[in-house]
Parts: structure tokens; C-alpha cells; sequence
């Protein structure tokens, strides 16, 4: 299964397009439902899209986990400094890494120094 990714509303369409020229199959969520869409919307989206969320969002996380899903997978970037390149920087060097743990369902937590994977559902 190839990687699939959707960027939530915070993040830059300047990454987006970064990850694209890099050959990720990744679209904003604005290229597919209204900026007012809910967590919700959002969520069913990616489960319909077989995709993973990237977002600073920590509600994605909580919602997935509450609800003992078991996808969509989410990368959460917990950065002090959500600046494009450095984002772009992150998620260039991390995606490679994680991609295997994400199509298999996962949350994970990126911040500048390290990140952290767990497996859904969440129990």
C-alpha cells in the first residue's frame, strides 16, 4: 500500500508542496471539504481516503484514541516553531522512517528532538 497523507488546515501549503516535489501523494484538507469541516469530517475523510492526517491538532490524537479506532493514522507535530521549512525539514527527514508504522495504524508525536509511535487502537 502506497503512503497517502492529508495536511490539516495548519499546515503550510508550502510543505504540502515540498512533500509533493518529493513524490508523497499528500493533498490539503481544503482541497477536500470546507476550512469549517469538523475534527469529525476530517477524520471520516481520511479513513474514506485510506490516508494519514499530519496536523498540529492535538484533537485528532484524542478522538482516535477515545474512540478505540483503528485508523486513520495521525502525525502530530508538537514543535515550537511551526515555521515551513522547518516543518518541511521534519517531516522529510521522519516520514521515511515511520512510513511502515503509519500504513499499519498509528499515532504519532514529533517534536524537534525525537518521536514517539503508538500503535491503534489505543487501549
Amino acid at each position: 500500500m502506497k503512503l497517502k497523507l492529508i495536511a490539516d488546515i495548519h499546515i503550510s501549503h508550502i510543505t504540502v508542496k515540498a512533500l509533493q516535489n518529493k513524490g508523497y501523494d499528500i493533498l490539503r484538507i481544503m482541497d477536500k471539504l470546507p476550512a469549517t469541516a469538523s475534527d469529525k469530517e476530517i477524520i471520516q475523510l481520511a479513513q474514506d481516503e485510506r490516508a494519514v492526517i499530519i496536523t498540529q491538532d492535538l484533537d485528532f490524537s484524542a478522538i482516535i484514541a477515545q474512540s478505540n479506532l483503528n485508523g486513520p493514522s495521525v502525525v502530530s507535530l508538537r514543535l515550537a516553531c511551526a515555521k515551513p521549512d522547518i516543518v518541511t525539514r521534519i517531516l522529510l527527514t521522519i516520514l521515511p522512517l515511520i512510513e511502515s508504522d503509519l500504513i499499519e495504524g498509528t499515532i504519532i508525536s514529533i517534536d524537534e528532538k525525537e518521536y514517539r509511535i503508538r500503535k491503534l487502537p489505543i487501549t
